[in-house]
């Protein structure tokens, strides 16, 4: 059985609340990341901040992302998978939920994040037709 913690990169950290976009920004330079989970006081999972939304949700509105938090950013309900979860439980959440990133936990602390390029790596080429299909896929609701 291929589990989540089979297909993730590992070394994903987590971004507290309370840190500004600019700093959020540096480090996902230094991680070579396009997104990072962001963590409560508690180092538990509260959102998770993409380079996409410091420039669209910040940058282009005018605002000052030294001034914006990452808890600021954060919207909805985070989702994750456990590490020891299948591989069809992974794609599921992110199928369901439409999502392109998912942080990967072991007991309560962040493993791993698995990305699309983890599921090119570790999928056939109908598994990830299917994925993109359904996390991709437009709604007809306005």
């Amino acid at each position: 059985m291929t589990t989540a913690g089979d297909i993730m990169h590992r070394g994903a950290q987590w971004i507290p609340a309370h840190e500004t976009l600019d700093r959020a920004a540096q480090l996902m330079r230094e991680l070579n990341v396009g997104a990072l989970p962001i963590s409560d006081e508690n180092e538990r999972l509260c959102g998770i901040l993409t380079d996409r939304d410091i420039v669209v949700g910040c940058v282009a509105l005018g605002h000052d992302p030294s001034r914006v938090t990452a808890g600021e950013m954060a919207k909805g309900t985070p989702r994750w998978i456990e590490a020891d979860a299948d591989i069809g439980d992974v794609l599921r959440e992110m199928q369901t939920h439409r999502i392109r990133r998912l942080p990967v936990i072991d007991g309560k602390r962040l493993v791993g994040m698995i990305s699309e390029a983890d599921l090119a790596r570790h999928l056939t080429e109908d598994q990830i037709a299917t994925w993109a299909e359904n996390v991709y896929a437009r709604t007809t609701e306005g």
